[in-house]
């Protein structure tokens, strides 16, 4: 099986940065979308499946863990290979063109800024309209489970959720390196599936499959505010995100094996 080196690795995500930075914001906004629906969908199935032993959750919880760890990877490996925008991965891919000084700074703010918003949106639309509305997860003991899950991500404070977040990303991000590293299809789907299948198993916290879990237990009824899902939870993951996927990942990569700026160094323009 073909794969990358380290460093060829790293190349090659610089590049994707660059080209991430070109895009225009209907493509970041409409390739966000796409990313968002996707981790929802990943979120749906792992509801679905792991939400639905409640008898392996009672006598045996690691593996109820590993059960809905295991089938949520689907949402990345659709985003890596259809193609999309994901705002947490994005956080470690625009790192290396952007301390190498390829793209701008307000080039990578956007691509973060809009994939971002283009990812809620994704995810709500499925949290509402293809789960809510159809009645999938209404009956226990899917229902109970659905709103354990978003009520269990408002019962934590800031620095656990951060901290978790950082974890959770760098996991996510490490899945996108080996992805990338691949040459084959087969290739990067176990390479996305091990560090997601991880994170998730382990209880990490991750922004975006946040915007699918928690508004779609608010909507089945769960004791959730929106200000709790946005304030208590989402603040403190996405910063977490953010530094787990741009520190421990872009940014330690770019320093191991990335180019280093030099006057030569052309910034590639950016569309507005």
């Amino acid at each position: 099986m073909a794969f990358k080196s380290p460093k060829a690795t790293v190349e090659a995500i610089d590049a994707a940065g660059c080209s991430k930075a070109d895009l225009t914001w209907g493509q970041l906004l409409t390739l966000g979308f796409l990313a968002g629906a996707f981790i929802a969908f990943g979120g749906l199935l792992a509801l679905v499946v792991g939400g639905g032993v409640p008898a392996i959750k009672a006598a045996n919880p690691g593996l109820q863990k590993f059960i809905f760890g295991a089938v949520f990877p689907v949402g990345l490996i659709l985003v890596v290979i259809a193609g999309a925008e994901l705002f947490t991965g994005n956080c470690a891919c625009c790192i290396p063109a952007l301390l190498a000084r390829k793209v701008k700074r307000t080039a990578c703010a956007r691509n973060w800024v809009v994939s971002y918003i283009g990812n809620f949106i994704g995810s709500l639309f499925v949290a509402f309209f293809l789960v809510y509305l159809t009645g999938l997860l209404a009956k226990d003991p899917w229902l109970a489970s659905t709103i354990a899950v978003a009520e269990a991500k408002v019962s934590q404070g800031f620095w656990p959720l951060f901290l978790k977040g950082i974890g959770c990303n760098w996991l996510v991000c490490l899945s996108v390196w080996l992805a990338v590293a691949s040459e084959d299809t087969i290739g990067k789907v176990w390479g996305v599936w091990f560090p997601i299948m991880a994170f998730v198993a382990i209880g990490f916290e991750h922004s975006i499959a946040n915007m699918f879990f928690i508004p779609v237990g608010i909507f089945y009824g769960a004791a959730v505010t929106w200000s709790q899902f946005f304030v208590t939870n989402l603040i403190p993951v996405t910063l977490g995100n953010i530094v787990g996927g741009a520190f421990f990942v872009g940014g330690v990569y770019w320093y191991v094996y990335g180019e280093r700026p030099n006057k030569e160094t052309r910034t590639i323009p950016q569309k507005s």
